[in-house]
């Protein structure tokens, strides 16, 4: 989760329903913010506290997810820039993978549920083509964009990290974690914290309720997102960030050329077999977590 939430485009929230866990993940977040918990917090009982909350489980996902953004971050940010084609068909091959595993989890297949998937695709679809915009650098608005981006990290197909994008605050947020900007980091930290309890409480009433029409929507949020995770495209405009790069605002996606100078241009085959093995691990992964279910 914590790798893919690095992406601008990929979704940890993907990642966890690959994984079989996203249904746990929200109720256990939900917690935080019930009455019962709440009411232990007020009278610092630690032990109640505790045995309200799936502390283990919220305990392991999150220590993963802080690993893999502390050590990853770097990485991912050399590849954005130096590879982009070779990334995102990996991820596109993640994506389109997890439609499939996604899909076959509903219980039914009916013209409301295949209507639910398909405007959850249109929202995505419209939502990763959105131009980002320049955004005010106050203490304020760091923390609005850690609970705004947080909601999307939950949610399969929409990535925290590309909200982050349009709202202008991604480049100021992996350097502040590359350069241990603690400020910074603590206050799209506090932020994310009351984004992801408050939502939760949204999502853990969806499932409870709607359990298939909420699946069929985020199944369509990740069908809707393969816009964004396309490998080949044409940037049209840019502008200039804190530090005085140029970055894409508004990109078109195309077909990769097949020939360059008259020689077969070899980084379709490499992306490709990117892609396939993004296919192949999403397959083994859900095969594995139906195994230990099992």
């Amino acid at each position: 989760m914590g790798s893919a939430d690095v992406v601008p485009g990929v979704s940890g929230g993907t990642m966890a329903f690959i994984l079989g866990i996203y249904e746990e993940l929200i109720q256990s977040i939900r917690a935080v913010g019930r009455p019962p918990f709440l009411r232990a917090a007020l009278r610092l009982n630690i032990r109640e506290m505790l045995r309200i909350l799936n502390w283990p489980f919220l305990a392991a996902v999150g220590l993963g997810i802080l690993l893999a953004v502390l050590s990853l971050a770097k990485g991912l940010e050399w590849l954005l820039v130096n590879k982009p084609v070779l990334i995102w068909s990996f991820f596109f091959g993640l994506v389109l993978a997890s439609v499939v595993v996604v899909g076959k989890r509903l219980q039914k297949r009916t013209v409301p549920l295949a209507a639910a998937m398909i405007a959850g695709a249109a929202g995505a679809y419209i939502i990763v083509g959105l131009v980002p915009v320049q955004t005010p650098e106050t203490w304020w608005f760091f923390f609005l964009s850690g609970a705004v981006a947080i909601c999307a990290m939950i949610l399969p197909g929409i990535s925290g990290a590309f909200i982050l994008v349009l709202l202008g605050k991604y480049q100021a947020v992996l350097s502040a974690v590359n350069q241990r900007d603690l400020q910074t980091i603590a206050l799209v930290g506090a932020g994310a914290v009351i984004g992801i309890v408050s939502f939760a409480q949204i999502l853990g009433w969806l499932f409870k309720r709607y359990h298939d029409a909420t699946v069929a929507v985020l199944t369509g949020l990740m069908l809707g997102s393969l816009r964004k995770v396309w490998p080949w495209k044409l940037d049209l405009a840019w502008m200039t960030d804190r530090h005085g790069d140029l970055v894409p605002t508004l990109q078109k996606n195309i077909l990769p050329d097949w020939r360059i100078g008259g020689a077969f241009n070899t980084e379709i085959l490499a992306a490709l077999l990117l892609a396939l093995a993004g296919c192949g691990a999403v397959l083994l992964l859900d095969a594995w977590a139906n195994r230990l279910k099992k």
